[in-house]
């Protein structure tokens, strides 16, 4: 393993200077790269009981030769839930490990632990029923949990200021990618002769050999990676401090210090952060009303199940994944040639991820019984679309805030987040009390519209993008920031590198 990432170093690392690293590819690359896969992975075991359920209850709609369980429309939602009410327990707790222990490991057992169980899930339903399924896929959105605070955390080390936005939703559009891979094939392979519990099988069997990969090749941070080049590590850390000394207006300390104490006080009392819990959990109401609800008002106001058709359902995701390149592609063509500030790039996406789906929702609003089945698609897919975005926009700005408490500032948004994600269904049950009344879908729309347009407006009128205080050590041991990391002695910023400079640090140099 180790070897695959020296070639990778050696073969694609070819660099001039440390201030052109940014544009070559590097280990950093490497890392996201399978941090995109982890993310495909993680989103494929989430959602591969949505597809799997209807052959599970339905022998004669796929493969007759595997068991069939009577389980009806209710005992469907409790396990199709189920998965949310571990997840939402250990996003904080996610985010605190993380910090503590290196989002390397985090990650690495928050994957492979909900694989095992993945594989665990036609046995459970054989010999436990719904009630060990439903236990089982608590357990797994547990071990998933730490997923999102972990790669928050791993970006926060690995993405150099420049490259953050970018590096970001690179490694996030892998949750879209998963999600329209597994929806995609999953009726096919129910469908064959292996049935669909490989659907579990199979997406276990991926989780942990990604699992067995990312743990020999990947680290938690540029200076532990075994093959980083000097000169990589030096871009990556002077970038970042390069950053933070002007947002702050001082020298700060290594980006790579030992973890200091989570300043839980400041953070809960910053009012930056605050607004982005709020514009988190704003977007995520629109976001899941989307993704829940409107796959039964196609069926019940336009007659059409989208729910049971795996191609048409994952076309929002497959949207979603590939505006998320579009919208890289856009922000490095504004900031190339207009050299847009940080915080103008940060709002001007985040108000596309959040009005474009407000306006599609309103125009859902006025399509009757009766209307345009294409029209509705049309509009749900630029509106899930749109919404990756926001991977440019709030989403990254969790590491603009505290880069050194990445994960845990995420693990709080996505755990407050997620409640409400949680709490937007049960407010579309409360309010459609006839599912084909189109006035009252009507007031589902205008709600999801609302949480959009404040979400979005909180965050530009109080929306911050500069490193807050509280994420600096109260008393730092002063350090050059031109120090070293290895052997700590100072380094000429003026000398040319050396011509090993992309050759691999030696771990055995003495200080």
């Amino acid at each position: 393993m180790v070897f695959w990432c020296d070639c990778f170093n050696g073969g694609y690392q070819q660099i001039d200077s440390a201030n052109q690293q940014g544009s070559r590819l590097g280990i950093r690359h490497l890392q996201c790269f399978l941090a995109f896969c982890g993310l495909a992975v993680a989103y494929s075991l989430r959602v591969n009981l949505s597809v799997a359920i209807v052959a599970m209850t339905d022998k004669n709609a796929t493969n007759p030769a595997f068991d069939e369980y009577d389980w009806d429309e209710s005992i469907k939602s409790y396990l199709l839930s189920s998965f949310f009410w571990g997840y939402v327990v250990t996003q904080v707790p996610g985010g605190y490990l993380a910090h503590h222990y290196g989002a390397k490991y985090t990650f690495f057992f928050g994957v492979l632990v909900c694989s095992c169980l993945a594989i665990l899930t036609p046995f459970c339903a054989e010999i436990g029923d719904w009630p060990l399924v439903l236990a089982l896929r608590a357990s797994q959105g547990l071990s998933q949990g730490m997923i999102f605070p972990s790669t928050h955390t791993f970006l926060s080390k690995w993405a150099p200021a420049d490259e953050r936005a970018r590096l970001v939703s690179y490694c996030y559009s892998g949750a879209q990618f998963g999600t329209v891979v597994m929806l995609s094939i999953s009726g096919y392979i129910a469908s064959s002769w292996l049935g669909w519990p490989s659907i579990f099988y199979i997406s276990g069997i991926v989780g942990i050999l990604w699992s067995i990969i990312w743990y020999f090749c990947s680290a938690s941070s540029p200076s532990e990676h075994p093959s980083i080049s000097l000169a990589e590590l030096r871009y990556i850390e002077s970038s970042d401090q390069a950053r933070r000394s002007s947002d702050a207006g001082r020298t700060t300390s290594n980006t790579h210090a030992p973890a200091h104490k989570v300043p839980w006080g400041k953070i809960f009392t910053s009012a930056p952060f605050l607004t982005l819990i709020f514009v988190h959990s704003s977007n995520n109401w629109g976001f899941w009303t989307l993704l829940t609800e409107i796959p039964t008002y196609l069926k019940n106001i336009l007659g059409v199940d989208i729910r049971n058709n795996g191609p048409l359902s994952a076309l929002p995701y497959l949207a979603m994944w590939l505006l998320s390149y579009g919208f890289i592609f856009l922000g490095d063509l504004i900031n190339t040639r207009y050299t847009m500030p940080l915080w103008v790039s940060r709002k001007l996406f985040n108000t596309i991820g959040q009005w474009v789906p407000m306006m599609a929702l309103i125009g859902l609003g006025y399509i009757y019984a009766g209307g345009s089945f294409k029209l509705a698609v049309a509009l749900l897919t630029i509106a899930v679309g749109a919404n990756a975005a926001t991977y440019l926009g709030h989403q990254v700005n969790h590491i603009d805030l505290a880069p050194n408490f990445a994960g845990t500032l995420m693990g709080i948004t996505n755990c407050a987040a997620n409640v409400i994600s949680i709490i937007a269904p049960l407010t579309v049950g409360l309010i459609v009390t006839d599912e084909t009344n189109a006035e009252q879908w009507r007031i589902v729309f205008y709600v999801s519209a609302f949480f959009y347009f404040v979400g979005n407006l909180f965050f530009i009128l109080f929306g911050c993008t500069s490193s807050q205080p509280w994420n600096f050590p109260q008393n730092p041991t002063p350090r050059s920031s031109t120090q070293d990391t290895y052997t700590g002695n100072p380094i000429d910023e003026n000398q040319n590198l050396s011509d090993d400079e992309n050759a691999p640090i030696n771990r055995n140099i003495a200080p």
